[in-house]
């Protein structure tokens, strides 16, 4: 009950939030926040945004399997932001956009426009609703299924949640609900690790000198070129994830087209990519001296969820209540963007209603419900290898985006428009080839350099369609 309580009291506070950032909200609020968003505030709620209910739980469980070498590619993440910020948002405020998708309508065509918006709205709805699925399953064995609730209704009651704080006010909501979602994910992270160190009885310099002297404290890979972890793999997929999953994506870019000025939004950027460093480095100290509390006889995932659960058993509910508060600021600052953003690119770039606020209200009712829909067929097939397969799919849909917006930047040609969306779709299925050729003869597969390899495919695909320059 108490537990309850304390995910009400949470969501009340939103709420209060949304009423007061959406009075005489509109279409330009809910879009773009009248582009009047604090960049402070946006780049403190972009760290939360970035931190899905997934991470949360599985980056300390990394530790067991690769140490700390995630820390390589969050290096190469920085390196990404900072071309964000000086080579893709100096365009998107230069065009105004809305959505950055416009851009490939102006730039390549009407196909390559819709070809972009429909890749991202592809990957943003299986995403973000797997990423939901999941924390849905973890509120559901430690609140939902003590209190008798089912799991549809944990669903359906969450999802409509998230409707009704962001229905309004959309991203201009946003921009304050994700800065208290994220003071809320990290306070929940920090007391959760005091909570291990008093378990440890180690004060914060000994837990500092016994997690340097671990072996899972190993950073660095640079003697192995065929490890996945190897640095350099890791930094420039890290370079490259960032471009991608960030500067190309709607649900990331939104946020801080909401900002006064270009020089705002790159203060915004660059303040968020360095802090993403300092940010996992939390999550992978917490999963060192969890190791130490229950060993190492455990997959990733099940880390924290079973320190959660021994805590509990020994009557430490405050823990449980940090573990609770943590899942809802990480899952909620990420899900409530993804359907915010899923609207806006279909009313804006499918539709071309950008005024329509009707079609605004319908369309986000609407995407509420297919994520629903999506989860709950989750649910039913129960099986890990399709959530697997989700995330899969995602990762391949940013390579033709990858390689749509390094064309129209980099170079002066303009491709066949009609063939784009054909290039667009045999590129991920040559990746999947070649990943399972490389496997089999080799016993080689692709990390995420594969997000390079599918880029590098479609840009070469509508280079030999260019027929001029423009």
């Amino acid at each position: 009950m108490t537990i309850l309580i304390t995910i009400l009291v949470y969501f009340a506070i939103l709420f209060a939030i949304s009423h007061l950032t959406s009075k005489k909200a509109d279409n330009s609020t809910f879009y773009r926040a009248n582009r009047r968003a604090p960049w402070y505030m946006v780049a403190f709620g972009m760290i939360g945004a970035s931190i899905s209910g997934v991470t949360f739980v599985s980056v300390p469980g990394m530790v067991l399997t690769s140490q700390m070498t995630y820390l390589q590619m969050c290096l190469g993440f920085i390196v990404g932001y900072f071309i964000i910020a000086f080579v893709l948002l100096p365009l998107y405020y230069r065009l105004n956009l809305t959505t950055i998708y416009t851009y490939l309508g102006q730039r390549l065509g009407e196909r390559s426009y819709l070809t972009g918006a429909s890749f991202f709205l592809l990957s943003k709805m299986t995403g973000a609703a797997v990423r939901f699925y999941v924390v849905c399953i973890i509120l559901q064995q430690f609140v939902f299924t003590p209190a008798g609730i089912p799991f549809a209704v944990n669903v359906v009651v969450m999802v409509m949640l998230i409707w009704l704080y962001t229905r309004r006010g959309g991203i201009g909501t946003l921009v304050f609900t994700d800065s208290f979602q994220t003071l809320c994910l990290f306070t929940a992270l920090v007391l959760i690790i005091l909570e291990a160190m008093s378990q440890l009885h180690l004060s914060v310099g000994e837990a500092i000198s016994v997690i340097s002297n671990s072996p899972m404290s190993n950073v660095f890979v640079f003697d192995d070129w065929i490890s996945p972890h190897n640095f350099w793999k890791q930094f420039l997929s890290g370079v490259f994830v960032a471009i991608v999953m960030t500067g190309l994506d709607q649900d990331m870019m939104q946020k801080n087209l909401t900002c006064k000025t270009l020089r705002d939004a790159q203060k915004d950027m660059c303040t968020y990519g360095m802090a993403f460093v300092p940010a996992n480095l939390l999550f992978l100290t917490l999963g060192v001296l969890l190791t130490m509390v229950l060993g190492t006889g455990m997959k990733g995932d099940e880390l924290l969820p079973t320190f959660i659960q021994s805590t509990t058993s020994n009557a430490s509910l405050f823990t449980l209540h940090l573990f609770i508060l943590g899942i809802l600021a990480a899952s909620f600052s990420s899900a409530d963007s993804a359907l915010t953003s899923l609207t806006t690119c279909y009313c804006v770039d499918i539709r071309r209603k950008a005024g329509d606020e009707k079609l605004r209200k319908r369309t986000h009712i609407i995407m509420c419900l297919f994520f629903v829909l999506f989860i709950l067929l989750f649910r039913q097939l129960n099986s890990t290898s399709l959530i697997d397969a989700i995330y899969i799919l995602a990762s391949y849909t940013y390579g033709p985006l990858l390689g749509l917006f390094v064309f129209g930047l980099f170079t002066t040609k303009h491709p066949k428009d009609r063939l784009v969306p054909y290039i667009c779709i045999v590129s991920p299925l040559l990746c999947y080839a070649l990943d399972s050729m490389t496997g089999h003869l080799f016993g080689y597969h692709f990390g995420y350099e594969l997000l390079m390899l599918n880029g590098t495919l479609t840009f070469a695909g509508l280079w030999l369609t260019a027929t001029r320059t423009i």
